[in-house]
C-alpha cells in the first residue's frame, strides 16, 4: 500500500505551515521533498512519524516500523559510534557488522564518545543507525547536512546499497542528492 497524504493542514499559533497539503509516496520507493525553508517538509515528516498531529487531514498507509535521520543527530554523546547503534539495534546486535556499516562510510574510531567527533562524523552515524534500525520505512531530513562533497556522495551510495527495499521519504533542498538516490520529486 502506497503513503497516501491527503488534505493535511498544520497551524503553529497563526502561521499556517501545511495548507491542504496533499500527495502519494510510493510504497518501497524513494520520495524526495522539496521546497524552500519554512514550507512544511519537517512538519510533513514529522506528522508522518507519529511526532505531531495535523489539524486536519490524513495520512494513511505509513508502516509501523520507522527510523528516521533528524535534522539533529540526536545521537548519545557520551556514547561511541557502535553503542549508538546498538541503541536501535538491541543488545543482540552484530558489532562485527556495525563496526563494517561504520567503516564503509568513514568512521573506524570506535573508542572515542561521539561527542568529541566533527559534524560530518555524527551525521554518519546517525545515517548508519537509521540504516541498520529494523524498520520498513526510513525518514531522512537533510540527512547529508555538513557533509563535504566527496563523502556525501559515499554515504549516499552507502544509503543506495543497505535500503533493501525499504520506503524512504527524504527532505533535501539539493536536486543533485535526488538524481544520485534515484527519488521520485515532490515539490512543496
Amino acid at each position: 500500500m502506497d503513503i497516501v497524504v491527503s488534505d493535511l493542514v498544520k497551524k503553529f499559533g497563526d502561521n499556517l505551515v501545511l495548507d491542504r497539503f496533499s500527495a502519494t509516496m510510493e510504497r518501497n520507493g524513494i520520495t524526495c521533498i522539496m521546497g524552500p525553508s519554512g514550507c512544511g517538509k519537517t512538519t510533513l515528516l514529522n506528522i508522518m512519524m507519529g511526532l505531531l498531529h495535523p489539524d486536519s487531514g490524513s495520512v494513511e498507509g505509513v508502516p509501523h516500523l520507522k527510523s528516521a535521520v533528524f535534522q539533529e543527530d540526536r545521537l548519545c554523546e557520551a556514547f561511541n559510534a557502535v553503542s549508538n547503534v546498538v541503541l536501535v539495534c538491541g543488545k543482540k546486535a552484530d558489532k562485527t557488522q556495525i563496526k563494517a556499516h561504520l567503516e564503509s562510510i568513514g568512521i573506524d574510531d570506535f573508542a572515542k564518545p561521539v561527542g568529541e567527533f566533527s559534524g560530518g562524523m555524527k551525521r554518519r552515524v546517525a545515517i548508519v543507525r537509521a540504516i541498520m534500525a529494523r524498520s520498513d520505512i526510513i525518514f531522512l531530513d537533510e540527512p547529508f547536512k555538513g557533509l563535504d562533497e566527496n563523502t556525501r556522495d559515499e554515504t549516499i551510495g552507502y544509503i543506495k546499497d543497505h535500503i533493501g527495499g525499504r520506503t524512504v521519504i527524504m527532505v533535501t533542498h539539493n536536486a543533485d542528492e535526488v538524481k544520485a538516490l534515484g527519488g521520485r520529486l515532490i515539490e512543496m
